[in-house]
């Protein structure tokens, strides 16, 4: 190599460098973002092993062929190959040490085997900074404690409130949940098994509710109608919780407008809908229509969505039904063109967003020749 290609090569991994670590504050360009990315995953100094091996059976070559947005469907679907790879090998090369890594997380496991991601330091570091931007954007209180009905562990959305109730001044109370346990119980039949252990849960909560000052809430639909059928928590809620966020599985707009306006009319309600997949999720729009809609735009351009009939593989009309497909493109993780099991009606994304934005989304009856089972998460 001559000293002209050198000096190029160490032009590009600056430019490359500039963008994927552009301050938390800023937002590259999607063709900049998608570019850069490339050039980083699938260059043998900084990509990871599990991307150097695969790019070996893929027919395009990403650094020269992947541009916009319509260019990732060019990549397989590959996350079901996460299910047993090596964590180390989706580290890519350029960070130099474990000492970059915030975690290794797992899917739920809804549909088998839970699918590992990983989670670098930089990229926590991004998702902190844009949820708390969307809860300030939504008046969420600080200074107040939280009380997370949600799962832990190999989870990523415990690490994220753990973070994010620190940021923010308060304690973070926690219970013990096991989702997965709940979802083998339903597919046993075993259903006064998961019903008691979903009253476990609530129990837990109930302690902390009747004991703790809790101003934010994070639970599951399934929880939070369970939480609604007794008289004390309502009562618990409604007087010391200013903001509920639900997500974790789904929740359709007549229940919505139920907790909305009878059961936690003096609570605001905020929706999250996400994925382990994409590293993340996405907080719903301020409506600002009063038409009462649950709008979710994902952090554009690192994450992004689109609404497809599956059968075609073609985008649905705006305002129509389709399956969700996820991508995530980030320094930390390269994860592109993932058919999600979730059904969503696509929505029009604000302006310099990447994709689509998604509404009344739903679970899929199957996925990948198994029963999707939401249980408690």
């Amino acid at each position: 190599m001559g000293p002209s290609s050198e000096r190029t090569q160490m032009s590009n991994h600056s430019h490359v460098d500039r963008v994927l670590d552009c301050p938390m504050d800023e937002t590259p360009g999607a063709r900049e973002l998608l570019e850069a990315a490339m050039q980083w995953h699938f260059s043998p100094e900084t990509g990871s092993p599990f991307w150097l091996e695969r790019a070996k059976k893929l027919d395009f070559d990403p650094r020269a062929d992947v541009h916009t947005f319509d260019d990732l469907k060019l990549f397989p679907n590959v996350v079901n190959e996460l299910r047993e790879v090596r964590a180390e090998d989706l580290i890519p090369r350029g960070y130099g040490s474990f000492d970059d890594l915030y975690g290794v997380y797992e899917s739920g496991g809804t549909t088998g085997a839970p699918k590992r991601v990983v989670c670098m330091n930089d990229w926590m570091e991004r998702w902190l900074t844009f949820s708390q931007r969307k809860l300030d954007e939504r008046g969420c209180p600080r200074n107040v404690n939280w009380l997370a009905l949600m799962p832990d562990g190999p989870h990523i959305f415990g690490a994220a409130l753990r973070e994010g109730a620190r940021r923010s001044g308060g304690i973070l109370f926690t219970i013990d949940m096991d989702p997965r346990w709940v979802k083998k119980c339903i597919g046993e039949g075993r259903a006064e098994d998961a019903g008691r252990y979903a009253e476990h849960l609530v129990n837990q909560a109930r302690h902390l509710l009747e004991t703790q000052d809790v101003g934010v809430m994070i639970t599951t639909p399934p929880l939070l109608e369970r939480l609604a059928q007794d008289e004390r928590l309502v009562e618990l809620i409604n007087r010391k919780v200013s903001l509920i966020q639900w997500g974790g599985a789904h929740m359709d707009a007549d229940t919505r407008h139920l907790f909305r306006t009878e059961v936690f009319p003096g609570v605001q309600l905020q929706g999250a809908y996400g994925s382990t997949m994409i590293l993340g999720g996405s907080l719903e729009r301020v409506d600002t229509t009063g038409e009462d809609a649950c709008v979710f735009d994902p952090l554009s351009p690192y994450i992004s969505f689109s609404v497809i009939d599956p059968a075609t593989g073609e985008n649905v009309p705006y305002g129509e039904r389709g399956q969700v497909v996820m991508n995530h493109i980030s320094k930390g993780m390269l994860l592109p063109n993932n058919l999600e099991r979730d059904t969503a009606v696509r929505m029009r994304p604000p302006e310099g967003q990447l994709g689509d934005s998604v509404a009344q989304v739903a679970p899929v009856a199957s996925f990948d020749d198994a029963a999707v089972i939401e249980g408690v998460y």
